[in-house]
């Protein structure tokens, strides 16, 4: 899509040269309306682009979906901008078996930054995931260190734009299998989870989740969802993200960057980690 990016005159300031004009490119963000079966669910900003992954992610992150075959269709709606064109910024998603009621109560509008703003009370947010924690291979220490390198090679609009976050789905052996960018972080994930959706590959057993950003409680919460068993980020997690992880059994590192990494739950999923690390300690 031409809005995925845009070109805006700007004014460069340097201390010891003093100003002059410039053209940068800006990441796109523009709203998106998601429907199912016919009924508004919710409004996200988000970066125009995989926007069927983003949609399909959503309604595996808000516990819609777990199997692609429910998802029967999804498809733009009629949305026409000032000049009368197709904005392609209204989706309608057909999921099978979905009552109609469970639409109703959890319509929401949310921000590029949002992540459990779908929640109606604080005790929806630990959803229960159909794909339960189950005993996968491990990530080589090198493997895992190499992989924020390795999402920000593939990470093309960031080098245009400097805006957008991005989320990797990665094999224990390093392969990457699906990238995603976005203004949202959350949004990004969702998008490499509808990807996933949408190739039948859920449950995500034996896959890394890489993010550019810290690790919130949302998004070990979306790789809970898809059955993600690791998942590394190159910031700090909070604390209520690491509890969780601990909780449903998933391998939080954080603080990935050059030749050193934490692991804040499940060790033993990372290959020469020092046994020492004790399972979801707190100090």
């Amino acid at each position: 899509m031409s809005r995925v990016t845009s070109r805006r005159r700007a004014v460069l300031v340097r201390a010891d040269s003093g100003a002059r004009p410039v053209r940068e490119t800006l990441a796109g963000e523009e709203p998106l309306e998601i429907r199912v079966n016919g009924r508004p669910l919710a409004v996200t900003m988000r970066t125009p682009g995989h926007d069927f992954d983003l949609v399909a992610g959503n309604l595996v992150s808000e516990g819609f979906l777990a199997d692609a075959r429910a998802l029967a269709t999804m498809r733009y709606c009629a949305g026409k901008d000032e000049r009368g064109e197709q904005t392609f910024n209204v989706i309608d998603a057909a999921v099978l078996g979905l009552d109609p009621d469970s639409i109703a109560e959890r319509r929401v509008v949310t921000t590029s930054a949002c992540g459990v703003c779908g929640t109606t009370s604080i005790d929806e947010v630990r959803r229960q995931s159909r794909f339960p924690a189950e005993p996968s291979g491990s990530i080589d220490v090198d493997a895992l260190l190499a992989l924020p390198d390795r999402l920000r090679e593939a990470q093309a609009l960031f080098d245009s734009t400097g805006g957008l976050h991005a989320a990797g789905l990665f094999a224990l052996d390093g392969e990457l299998l699906c990238a995603r960018e976005d203004v949202g972080r959350h949004n990004a994930v969702d998008k490499v989870v509808g990807w996933a959706l949408r190739e039948h590959r859920l449950p995500l057993r034996d896959t890394v989740l890489q993010v550019s950003g810290r690790a919130s409680f949302e998004l070990v919460q979306k790789c809970h969802l898809a059955g993600i068993p690791i998942m590394s980020a190159v910031s700090a997690p909070s604390s209520l993200a690491a509890d969780l992880a601990d909780e449903v059994g998933i391998t939080l590192a954080g603080f990935s960057r050059g030749d050193r990494v934490t692991i804040y739950t499940h060790p033993d999923r990372v290959g020469a980690t020092p046994s020492a690390v004790s399972r979801g300690a707190a100090s």
